[in-house]
C-alpha cells in the first residue's frame, strides 16, 4: 500500500521561504520519478515540479528560479524547497509519482503567503 505524507506548509510572508516534505512509504519511491504538485482556491490542480530517481530535476515556469526539488533515496523522502514566495504561490501542495495516480493523493500540507 502507498502512502504519501506531505509536511511543512503555512503562513509565510511574501519573500519568505518553506520546505516542504513528502514522506512516501511503499516502492513507489524507488521506482518512479516524484513530483509537487498544488491546487490554489477556485483552480485546478496543477503540476510545480518534478525529479527523477536519478534527481533531473524539471519545473513549471511560475517555480523556475526560485523552487527546489530534491529527494533523499535512503530515506523516501522528496523535498520542495520555496524561496521568495508570492502571495500566488497559496496553495495546498501535495507530492505524487511523476505522471500522478488518482489513487496515491495524500492530505497536502497548506501554504499562505500573505503578509
Amino acid at each position: 500500500q502507498v502512502q504519501l505524507v506531505e509536511s511543512g506548509g503555512g503562513l509565510v510572508q511574501p519573500g519568505g521561504s518553506l520546505r516542504l516534505s513528502c514522506a512516501a512509504s511503499g516502492r513507489i519511491f524507488s521506482i518512479n520519478s516524484m513530483g509537487w504538485y498544488r491546487q490554489a482556491p477556485g483552480k485546478q490542480r496543477e503540476w510545480v515540479a518534478r525529479i527523477t530517481v536519478g534527481g533531473g530535476t524539471h519545473y513549471a515556469d511560475s517555480a523556475k528560479g526560485r523552487f527546489t526539488i530534491f529527494r533523499d533515496n535512503d530515506k523516501n523522502v522528496v523535498y520542495l524547497q520555496m524561496h521568495s514566495l508570492k502571495p500566488d504561490a497559496t496553495a495546498v501542495y501535495y507530492c505524487n509519482k511523476y505522471p500522478p495516480l488518482g489513487g496515491y493523493w495524500g492530505p497536502g500540507t497548506q501554504v499562505t503567503v500573505s503578509s
